[in-house]
């Protein structure tokens, strides 16, 4: 029951925020939010390094198996997550849900996934964990962050897209896959006339 609580709280919240015409107090609550963000990636990758450590468990190996993947991943996660940026700044949006875009982006990579900057995200940590060839980051912490994700964006970001943005949402979600992009871009179907 506390659980549907706070999730109903923090829907309500996004959507207030979402909506509100305040634009000091969403930079400035889009910023802490971020920045909050931001910190629980490092926090996610720091913890894998030093699980590793106080675990003893065996490095990844050094080799070609771990580095290009490990660079393939860090690259492309970065640029997925600025090209996916770029599409939500040109509709005067922002990636933080306490600010984003006015109406539904269907375009660039969300044409093919629809969490496509927590995508770049996820392949930077797995990337980073190739890199670094640390065990828990690839193996425990980066799909801990995923699961979390995945169940944030399920209980509180969906209902607040689906009560801001209604029946385009809908069935964008229900034709684009969370994070996993599907090959043939999502194209509105136009509208029937009625008759």
């Amino acid at each position: 029951m506390i659980a549907v609580r706070l999730s109903q709280f923090l829907i309500d919240l996004l959507y207030k925020h979402a909506t509100s015409k305040t634009t000091l107090l969403r930079l400035v609550l889009t910023v802490l939010a971020g920045g909050f963000f931001l910190g629980l990636v490092a926090v996610f990758v720091l913890a894998g390094i030093w699980a590793d450590r106080l675990s003893g468990l065996p490095a990844l190996p050094d080799c070609p198996w771990t580095l290009v993947p490990g660079i393939a991943l860090a690259v492309l996660g970065p640029v997925l997550m600025f090209w996916s940026a770029f599409n939500f700044f040109r509709v005067r949006g922002t990636p933080v849900p306490l600010a984003p875009p006015p109406c539904l982006v269907c375009r660039g990579p969300y044409a093919h996934v629809r969490n496509p900057m927590l995508s770049g995200l996820f392949f930077l940590l797995f990337g980073l964990g190739f890199l670094l060839l640390s065990v828990s980051l690839v193996f425990v912490f980066t799909p801990v962050f995923i699961l979390l994700n995945y169940l944030e964006l399920k209980k509180v970001e969906e209902p607040e897209l689906v009560k801001r943005l209604g029946q385009d949402y809908v069935e964008y979600r229900k034709r684009v896959r969370m994070f996993i992009p599907r090959l043939r871009p999502y194209r509105k179907d136009p509208v029937s006339p009625q008759g």
